[in-house]
């Protein structure tokens, strides 16, 4: 199993930008995929983002298409979300995680992973 740490949550006005980061510790960081979720008050955790194990591939909720970018460091053994043009309707808390097992990225479902974070707090005021 991966360890997963997240940071860089925060409070933000509407289309401000913030950087979340997740450090991974554990398994080889290259041989796996992962992801970003969020959940929000009342709501199921849904998928934001996702990248393949070697970093070459990257996938986004429609919802946030254009406005975030998902990014990998073998090196560092870090996975970084970049969220621009924030809106208020992106408040949730956002849950790394790791060990992608599903076999279609456009359907990834918290189900597909093996490993998660414990969730660090974004909240867009307007």
């Amino acid at each position: 199993q991966v360890k997963l740490v997240e940071s860089g949550g925060g409070l933000v006005q509407a289309g401000g930008s913030l950087r979340l980061s997740c450090a991974a510790y554990g398994r080889t960081f290259s041989s796996y995929g992962l992801a970003w979720f969020r959940q929000a008050p009342g709501k199921e955790r849904e998928f934001v983002a996702g990248i393949s194990w070697s970093g070459e591939s990257s996938y986004y909720a429609d919802s946030v298409k254009g406005r975030f970018t998902i990014s990998k460091d073998n090196v560092k053994q870090t996975v970084n979300l970049q969220m621009n043009s924030l809106k208020p309707e992106d408040t949730a808390a956002y849950y790394c995680a790791a060990e992608f097992l599903g076999r279609n990225w456009n359907e990834a479902h918290p189900r597909d992973f093996g490993s998660w974070g414990q969730g660090t707090q974004v909240t867009v005021s307007s």
